[in-house]
């Protein structure tokens, strides 16, 4: 790995990774890729869990929904980053003096490392009777429901759009039986075409539907994410 120079001593501070033996190209670019990404950097520096806090972050702060006292659902919430973000946000831990105080509950398929402030439990949340449970831990219906996950990669473009799709209807199904009216839905897609029926739904079922790549998602990536709030009951 070597860090190369250019024009009147300048540093281009760009890192170069050679590829090793043993090593892909697709794993040398993506390697690569981290080291020169600043949102990797600055998740390290700020004790962030991955470079995906800041993508829930940009969300909040452009639409709003953690507010102190709101009750908070993180489906697929490994490795946890989206929950280090809410936490402060809706005054999980109390912190903030004469502000309601915040619950927020994370899911997930495997252990997570516990975060201060957040009730983690290993749950499908695809499995019958767990919106029921989902409500009896937060003690009442959520006034956010939020989901980053993504299904495994099989190199086809098209497969992959389609399951991440299918993931985000289960969340939203599972979101349709949680929340109370007026609450919000974040959700990461793929753009690809195939989610125009899940659009059509949540323009049905909320007030206000919002397709946005956030600052933190790579230019690269089809990924967005949709904000409907509103929930109209």
């Amino acid at each position: 790995m070597a860090k190369k120079t250019s024009g009147r001593g300048q540093r281009d501070l760009t890192v170069k990774v050679k590829t090793a033996r043993g090593r892909t190209l697709s794993s040398t670019r993506w390697l690569q890729r981290q080291l020169n990404d600043p949102y990797v950097k600055r998740a390290k520096d700020e004790g962030f869990r991955g470079r995906a806090a800041f993508k829930i972050m940009e969300l909040d702060d452009r639409f709003g929904f953690f507010k102190p006292g709101a009750r908070v659902v993180d489906l697929g919430c490994a490795p946890g980053g989206w929950l280090q973000v809410a936490v402060p946000r809706i005054n999980a831990l109390g912190e903030k003096s004469g502000k309601p105080v915040g619950r927020i509950l994370g899911l997930d398929l495997q252990e997570v490392e516990p975060i201060a402030g957040a009730e983690i439990h290993q749950l499908d949340f695809m499995e019958p009777g767990a919106d029921d449970q989902v409500k009896a831990w937060l003690g009442g219906s959520a006034d956010v429901v939020m989901s980053d996950m993504a299904a495994s990669s099989s190199g086809h473009k098209q497969t992959d759009h389609l399951r991440i799709v299918a993931l985000c209807e289960a969340a939203a199904e599972l979101a349709f039986d949680v929340l109370n009216p007026g609450g919000t839905f974040v959700a990461k897609v793929l753009q690809g075409g195939t989610e125009d029926g899940l659009q059509a739904e949540l323009k049905r079922r909320f007030e206000k539907v919002a397709n946005v790549k956030p600052p933190a998602s790579r230019s690269d990536s089809s990924e967005k994410f949709v904000v409907a709030q509103g929930f109209r009951g």
